[in-house]
């Protein structure tokens, strides 16, 4: 009788000769700790050029805690290390955990998505009935629409942070600093002098035309979703980014963008008129 039986392996072999491919097994690591996904099959990486500062290879990744949470995704701090005895690399990046919509504590209006399409029906029709297959495509909606924006707009020269991958609902991203390599604070918590609140508004203003040159608005602009990293602002939160062609209430969302950012300078000495800016900003839009 003829065995169908495969011959026994070499396990000291890491060439699995019966199924054809090398493979190398993974220490276990320790708590609050993984093994980096970046080169995994089927996780979107961020755009080229990479920083030098992403590892590519083979890392473990370490929670470090939580940096901020919000009303429908946290925030926390995760170290990518190489393994001991492969070098000393390391480096601290920011991890945005969009949650389920039953688990917000703020739905975002629909008004947002309708230039959006959901192209598979079982996902459209498991939404519509939020069933839990649809409550977590809805959630990985949101962190995909988030990090396809985020390396549109780095590529663009928009100040954003850089998308290192996407994995599920969450995004790993540069975690932006200060020089002295603390967390960044928000526009809304500094109190800069004339001729650096005139820089910031430089730097805004600009980018706020490349995003209107793309037909976008960010949705929800303002001092709070704003990082200043010493001399430079990081702009954040961009999951709603808008169309504002394709979607209805796309010239709405440009309004309030322009009225925020013109009241927050307004106020503290740089004067400036709204709907002036709308009209630029339209103007580059078509």
């Amino acid at each position: 009788m003829t065995s169908h039986l495969p011959e026994q392996q070499n396990t000291a072999d890491p060439f699995n000769s019966l199924f054809g491919f090398a493979f190398e097994a993974l220490d276990d690591v320790g708590p609050d700790q993984r093994w980096s996904r970046y080169d995994d099959p089927g996780i979107p990486i961020g755009p080229e050029p990479v920083p030098d500062w992403v590892i590519t290879d083979q890392a473990i990744e370490t929670e470090l805690g939580i940096l901020k949470t919000g009303k429908e995704a946290d925030v926390y701090l995760i170290e990518r290390a190489l393994p001991p005895g492969q070098g000393d690399r390391a480096v601290v990046m920011a991890a945005k955990r969009y949650r389920s919509p039953d688990e917000r504590q703020f739905h975002r209006d629909t008004s947002y998505t309708e230039s959006r399409r959901t192209r598979n029906s079982r996902d459209r029709r498991a939404m519509a009935k939020h069933t839990r297959h649809g409550r977590s495509v809805e959630a990985g909606q949101w962190a995909a629409a988030e990090f396809g924006v985020l390396c549109d707009l780095w590529q663009a020269g928009v100040p954003v942070p850089y998308p290192v991958q996407l994995d599920g609902t969450e995004i790993l991203m540069e975690f932006i600093t200060t020089v002295g390599g603390t967390g960044a604070p928000r526009l809304a918590q500094t109190r800069p002098e004339p001729d650096q609140l005139e820089s910031y508004w430089e730097q805004l203003h600009q980018a706020m035309r490349v995003l209107a040159g793309r037909q976008q608005t960010h949705g929800d602009l303002s001092a709070y979703n704003i990082l200043v990293a010493d001399d430079r602002l990081v702009i954040i939160d961009l999951p709603q980014v808008t169309d504002i062609v394709g979607n209805p209430h796309g010239m709405d969302f440009l309004a309030r963008d322009c009225r925020n950012v013109c009241d927050w300078f307004s106020r503290r000495g740089l004067l400036l008129d709204a709907d002036d800016l709308l009209a630029e900003l339209i103007s580059y839009a078509w």
